[in-house]
Formats: structure tokens, sequence, C-alpha cells
């Protein structure tokens, strides 16, 4: 009988060297790994056209798709991407901004306002610091360039948000530099920052106060999720299983091979004491799939999709992926 044809395009993360390599290969499956490491083009080709059968994609974009019933596609719960936000909210040194209270009636650049890092880092000013999100005008557009940042395919927000697009000629990162905007949401540092002293972060010591974050609220936000082309699932239901369980064992090998010591995995010099604090604060593996031991994490970002006018409703968690093997 013939297998069906799967081409699943994905970044070349660690986690997935495994399966691009063929050293895991999915099990019933002719399968294509296209490796593309800029993300937004990924999801702009799966959104806009379906170009590949499964694909990393956005989990704000799948989410919100589902909610409206406006998807093309189903959803399995390996995450490729996923990043603590803290990190990524840089403010002018002259602004005045010192807490995040303070960003409250402010000009705040963002990428894409619907953007999965942008939901988590609003939904964190919200929830954890108080931040009235309503008073704050964001401004929308590409980071290092003018103009904006990909062609995203997602439903019309469910409520008026105070969002304009930058028309200014200017990049984001400019724009922070010179004071046009006072702060930045971003999933990338802007360009300025370590070289020019009035961009700063709001959270200096970010990686303790999110790892407080995440003993508290047991949150490591999840950018990307694996979307599989609802037309191609119907066909051969199979292939979610089959893929679920190839990511998983690729996942697998690639922590045990960052564990190996004797060479270095990657260019870190100080790669084990990285690994044995990860250890003390999140446990063997970090980087669960499945729903279960990240339902903390996704009830949150059904929660900001929500709470941000991106849903009209807080969506189950359950109802946003199809049934795959259990296992991590």
């Amino acid at each position: 009988m013939t297998q069906p044809k799967l081409r699943f395009a994905c970044g070349l993360y660690d986690r997935v060297i495994p399966l691009y390599s063929g050293e895991v290969k999915p099990e019933g499956i002719d399968f294509e790994f296209i490796g593309n490491d800029n993300p937004r083009e990924i999801f702009d080709k799966m959104g806009a056209r379906q170009e590949y059968d499964a694909a990393e994609m956005s989990s704000s974009e799948f989410v919100a798709g589902t909610s409206a019933g406006t998807s093309p596609f189903v959803a399995i719960p390996a995450f490729m991407s996923r990043v603590f936000r803290h990190g990524f909210i840089t403010v002018n040194r002259n602004a005045g901004i010192n807490s995040p209270r303070d960003l409250e009636g402010r000009r705040v650049g963002v990428a894409l306002y619907t953007m999965t890092a942008a939901v988590f880092i609003r939904g964190l000013l919200q929830n954890e610091y108080g931040v009235d999100l309503s008073t704050i005008r964001w401004v929308q557009g590409a980071i290092e360039k003018a103009g904006s940042h990909g062609n995203p395919t997602v439903p019309p927000l469910v409520k008026k948000i105070n969002i304009e697009n930058n028309t200014s000629g200017k990049s984001l990162s400019e724009m922070l530099s010179s004071g046009e905007i006072d702060a930045l949401a971003g999933a990338t540092m802007p360009e300025g920052f370590g070289t020019d002293p009035n961009i700063v972060r709001l959270f200096p010591d970010f990686p303790a106060v999110e790892k407080d974050y995440y003993r508290r609220t047991r949150i490591f936000p999840i950018m990307h999720l694996v979307a599989i082309r609802k037309a191609v699932y119907e066909k051969h239901p199979e292939v979610a299983a089959s893929l679920y369980r190839a990511l998983c064992e690729s996942k697998r090998l690639a922590l045990q091979k960052m564990g190996y010591t004797g060479a270095l995995r990657s260019m870190l010099p100080w790669l084990p004491a990285h690994l044995e604090e990860q250890q003390a604060v999140m446990g063997r593996d970090p980087w669960p799939y499945g729903i279960e031991p990240n339902r903390a994490t996704l009830n949150a970002l059904t929660l900001y999709l929500h709470q941000q006018g991106i849903t009209d409703k807080m969506m189950p968690v359950d109802s946003l992926f199809v049934p795959v093997p259990a296992g991590s």
C-alpha cells in the first residue's frame, strides 16, 4: 500500500535535527523535511496557501483561526519554539519607565499585535503586574526595517484595540532609539541593543525574574506548535500520531546528546552549569510535549488571546489538538 506523503516545514532546531537527518523516521509516512529558519515565512506560506502538509505554526494564529472556525488545520501538541519573554521588553532609557506600570499611556512598538510573543508579553504585563493594556498605544511594524512584519492570516480582532501601523519610514528599532516610541515588545532584541545606551531592558535581571515566574506559574511560553492540513488529516488520520511519535523521539535524542558533556554539543562554554541549573528549576525534560504537562501554559495562552481581543471566547485547551499517543 502506498504511504501517505507528508511535506513538513520547520526550523532546524536541535530538537528536530534527528528527524531532519533521517536518524528518526516517522512510521508509515513518505516524509520530506523542509528546513527553513525563517518562521514568519513558513507561517505565511502555510496560512495563505497551505504550501505544506504539516509545519510549525504560530500558536496564536492557530488558536485564533480555530476559535473563529476558519482554520484549515488541526494541531498536535509538539512545541517547536518556546521562549520566556520578560527579557524581550525594551525601553528608551529617557522615557521614565522604571516598572511595568510605567508603560501605561505610552506608545509601545510591536511587530504584530497578534503574534504569540506579543500575546505572552501583554499577558504577563496584565496578569502579573496589573498593567492596564487599554491605555497603551500599540505601534505595529517590522523591528529592523520600515514597513510591516510578514503577511499573517488571522481573523479580525473581536474588540477595538488602539493600534497604529508604523508609516514613519523608520524601523521600530530606530523609533525606540530616537524616543518616537517609548518601549518595544519584541520577539527579538532591537538592533540597537548593546550599542545604543538609550535602549535598555525593562527587566535587567530577566533570568532571575523568569525563573521565579516559572516556579510560581509553571508557564514556559509556547510560541510554535505543529499544524497539519485538515484535508491531509481527514484522509490519513494516522499521520498525526506518527509525526508526533517521531517528534518526541527526535527531542529525546536531542536532549540526550545535549546532556553528553564529554564534547560540548553547543558553543556554550558553561553548558554543563546551564544544564544543571536548568534541571534544578525545570526537571529532566524542560521542553515537554503533550497537553497535560503544558496545561498551565496553554491555559494562559487561551486566556490572554481572549483578554486581548484576539478570540471571542477562551478556547478549551483539549479542543485544540487531535488525539496522539501518550508520552513526551
